[in-house]
């Protein structure tokens, strides 16, 4: 099950460890209790739109960047939860011929095709 909580946790502490801060200082700046804050980081709790809007600006970021952040998250958590329920059979990888070098010599400096099977390369005469 993937809990909101604890990708809003994650994300505003990446945020506050890309600033090198503590936090001692982000709760000092949000007037939050540093237990609270960190049962917030850590998933433990659920934080209230005041309090987020408190620590967003203790930590100078806008809420609407904060909650993409968690979006995007929360999208690659069930990509990855919807991808294990599923288990699929593996993609084959696709057989592609191989072209060794070609030499051209006496060609006029023009755009000449050269059609393999499956696939046109492009060969410009220099």
């Amino acid at each position: 099950m993937i809990l909101l909580r604890r990708l809003l946790g994650d994300v505003l502490r990446r945020q506050r460890q890309r600033q090198g801060r503590t936090l001692r200082e982000v709760s000092s700046s949000a007037r939050v209790s540093l237990g609270y804050l960190s049962e917030v980081e850590r998933g433990q709790k659920e934080a209230s739109s005041e309090l987020l809007s408190a620590i967003c600006d203790a930590l100078d970021v806008r809420m609407s960047e904060l909650m993409r952040e968690v979006s995007d998250e929360l999208a690659l958590a069930e990509l990855a939860q919807s991808a294990a329920a599923t288990p699929r059979e593996p993609v084959p990888t696709p057989v592609r011929p191989m072209l060794g070098s070609v030499s051209v010599t006496g060609v006029p400096p023009e755009r000449v095709t050269i059609k393999a099977p499956a696939e046109a390369v492009d060969v410009v005469a220099a």
